[in-house]
């Protein structure tokens, strides 16, 4: 069976849902989004603190690392969300877009002409509705809900005193130019519920007659004919894109999509018996990632933490007051407290970023306590040199692919997470913490010299969530797409996510994501605005 669309967008996730709802602002344009995941009916979806429920599971892709050459051979999981509204339906829902230094970086250095700072502020803002902050760095009407949590942990409070202590500034917006200091993070979300670009911008224009969504429909392949992309083939139909078809299958998923449809390193393709539609050798590299490093620490019994709630009657408590006043722990991001600070006095931005969590085993692969209650401080270095690969293990798009984010191969990286665990091992020994801090139970008192926390980065180290730039935007023979997004050698394809970020931003990537979006909209329906 065959459809006719104007538009068929893959991937309903963060960028996806953007730019369904974008394109279908004109009314002529038929558009259709397809999404391998369901639908975002899951209530642990809405649920702010459902966070800690979903880094596995049936909402995401069960995606694993190849072993980790650099980080003792181990296989990392790293979760990537398969539902609508994909990464914004299941991450910790932290607002940050990066400094303006890693957008300058992309324009002047790496190739992506129109991706300065200066040119794609507007559409931060243009997406952002802050309920908080407003004027040049802040916009208040976009549909990204963006608020302040009603009622932070205590302990996420004294981790933002601790870090003062430490000499940190109070920094109640990360999101300016300056992003150094401490505060709570501000979150995608509004009256204790979460915002995903699902919630934020689809579901206010699902009445649209132009606009039809289908869920739990894989993409096998894009057709591509005489070099021009025409369409998709799923299981059971194929779809015509009259005018183009867009890729927003996410930081990993992209890739993996433009190789099965024969578009990619043409030996590879080959080896692996996919037929070879156009050689492009940048497809599934350049991958980067945060490796993110968890200390835990033991704390005095009595204290009260997020695992209270892990016991049933705590549970249905919490449950009610959010059902009832949307309010109260379930409201809760679970990673509360935030900061941003340096690795070096060279470093001319923040390159540490923290995350603390009033709680333990919020996360997969991070080990609580056998006994006690604790707390988690996580951080990462935000600028990391590492790059990887993505590769098909096979012709079935149902097979997972190899996937080797190559982390901590080049040494500034080993360097930048050794002093963020120093960072964090001194931030919860200030005052704030003294009275209730038992002991750390890692890396522990017996990881003393930077050759002990070396090992203990090496092994311990996970996934940030933030793959990036396996679809990287550029001028060079390796870019994937050109800075205007299209697929470089065929016509009416473009990417429109997180892979095409030439380099990792140094934040969280959701709203980066967001603005690529926004922004892919503009330049699909031929808007340039000036500055």
């Amino acid at each position: 069976m065959t459809d006719r669309y104007d538009y068929v967008i893959v991937g309903g996730g963060s960028a996806g849902c953007v730019m369904a709802a974008r394109l279908s602002e004109d009314s002529d344009a038929r558009v259709l989004l397809i999404e391998a995941g369901r639908k975002d009916t899951n209530p642990y979806i809405h649920i702010p603190a459902g966070f800690a429920k979903m880094t596995t599971g049936p909402l995401t892709w069960g995606l694993e690392t190849v072993p980790q050459v650099h980080a003792n051979n181990r296989v990392i999981p790293i979760a990537q969300g398969k539902v609508l509204g994909g990464g914004s339906s299941i991450n910790a829902q932290v607002f940050t877009r990066g400094h303006p230094i890693d957008y300058d970086r992309w324009a002047q250095d790496e190739g992506a002409t129109g991706w300065a700072f200066k040119d794609i502020q507007s559409y931060f803002l243009k997406a952002e509705g802050n309920s908080i902050l407003s004027g040049e760095w802040h916009g208040t009407d976009g549909p990204l809900a963006v608020s302040n949590l009603p009622s932070p942990h205590p302990l996420s409070r004294r981790f933002v005193q601790a870090c003062q202590e430490f000499g940190m500034s109070y920094n109640p917006d990360f999101n300016r130019i300056d992003q150094a200091g401490t505060s709570i993070y501000q979150t995608t979300s509004r009256n204790g519920r979460r915002c995903s670009t699902a919630r934020g911008y689809l579901k206010p224009v699902l009445h649209r007659k132009n606009l039809t969504v289908i869920t739990s429909s894989l993409v096998r392949r894009i057709l591509v004919e005489n070099g021009r992309a025409t369409g998709v083939v799923t299981d059971d139909m194929t779809y015509i894109a009259e005018r183009e078809v867009i890729l927003c299958a996410g930081g990993l998923g992209s890739a993996k999509t433009l190789m099965l449809s024969g578009i990619g390193p043409a030996d590879h393709l080959r080896s692996v018996g996919v037929e070879v539609v156009h050689d492009l050798p940048g497809v599934g590299t350049g991958i980067q990632d945060h490796f993110v490093v968890d200390i835990v620490c033991r704390l005095k019994d009595g204290v009260r933490t997020m695992n209270r709630y892990d016991k049933p009657w705590w549970m249905v408590v919490a449950g009610l007051e959010w059902l009832l006043f949307s309010s109260g722990p379930a409201s809760s991001n679970v990673a509360e407290g935030g900061a941003f600070w340096y690795s070096s006095n060279s470093a001319p931005a923040p390159d540490l970023q923290f995350h603390f969590l009033p709680g333990v085993g919020a996360e997969a692969g991070v080990e609580g306590l056998s006994s006690g209650v604790g707390a988690t401080l996580n951080s990462y270095f935000t600028r990391p040199q590492s790059r990887g690969t993505l590769r098909l293990a096979s012709t079935d798009p149902r097979d997972k692919p190899l996937l080797d984010p190559n982390y901590l191969a080049e040494r500034v990286d080993v360097d930048g997470a050794i002093e963020s665990v120093r960072v964090s091992r001194e931030i919860m020994r200030q005052h704030a913490f003294a009275d209730i801090l038992e002991v750390e139970t890692a890396p522990g008192p017996n990881c003393l010299t930077a050759k002990d926390l070396e090992a203990y980065v090496r092994q311990n180290g996970r996934t940030g969530y933030h793959p990036v730039g396996s679809c990287r935007m550029g001028s060079d023979d390796h870019a994937v797409v050109d800075p205007d997004l299209r697929v470089r050698g065929i016509e009416g394809l473009r990417v429109c996510d997180s892979s095409v970020m030439p380099s990792i931003v140094g934040s969280n990537t959701n709203a980066p994501t967001v603005m690529i979006a926004e922004k892919a909209a503009d330049l699909v329906r031929g808007n340039r605005p000036s500055h």
